[in-house]
């Protein structure tokens, strides 16, 4: 006698719904779970009216190898100015450095010019105005702030309280130095009077 699959086959379709039924609320259950980012890393993802998404894994690692990286930035730049004051005095330093160095670039273009023209020339400087003359209407000013001393030959000084070191065509000169000064940062222009070369230094006050 043949058997009743047909009830059996009947009932098949229904059971294959339910467990659909059964599968998509499993899978929408794991969906409130982890959450995985293309990056490598995971996002908890929090159930309706949660708390705000956490960021972990690979993403979290990148964004402290950042900040470290600007951390070490702002360590360098703040050691980098820390440096700069202790050995120049910070801003004034560096104008002291500055001024210093364009007296001496003057004065080698005063010796040049004399050597150049065959006739003496002579730079000039005004320590209580805080300006120097070269030759062809080189001039220049000193900052306020700067001190200022100069030492050399009284017989080539265009006045009293005034500087002044003469070139002749052999290169040589009358000598002296012009000493710059802000606070306990000093430096000197010097100039040879034998040889008439120009040379300056960072050291010590002269007494």
């Amino acid at each position: 006698m043949p058997t009743s699959s047909t009830n059996s086959d009947a009932h098949t379709p229904a059971r294959n719904v339910v467990e659909d039924k059964h599968r998509l609320a499993n899978d929408a259950g794991r969906g409130d779970g982890l959450m995985h980012s293309a990056a490598g890393g995971s996002i908890r993802r929090g159930r309706a009216g949660g708390a705000d998404p956490v960021v972990t894994g690979r993403s979290a690692a990148r964004g402290f190898t950042l900040l470290e990286i600007i951390l070490v930035i702002g360590i360098i730049a703040l050691a980098s100015v820390l440096a700069a004051s202790a050995m120049g005095g910070g801003f004034k330093g560096m104008q002291l450095k500055a001024a210093a160095k364009q007296i001496a670039s003057n004065l080698r273009y005063t010796r040049a010019e004399a050597i150049q023209t065959g006739k003496p020339q002579r730079f000039v400087i005004d320590p209580g105005k805080h300006t120097w003359q070269a030759p062809k209407s080189h001039h220049g000013d000193i900052p306020a702030k700067l001190g200022i001393a100069f030492f050399g030959a009284r017989e080539v000084q265009p006045a009293n309280g005034i500087g002044a070191i003469q070139f002749f065509p052999d290169g040589a000169a009358t000598g002296g130095r012009i000493q710059l000064t802000s606070g306990t940062a000093v430096w000197n222009v010097d100039v040879t009077w034998l040889t008439g070369q120009v040379e300056v230094t960072h050291g010590a006050a002269t007494p």
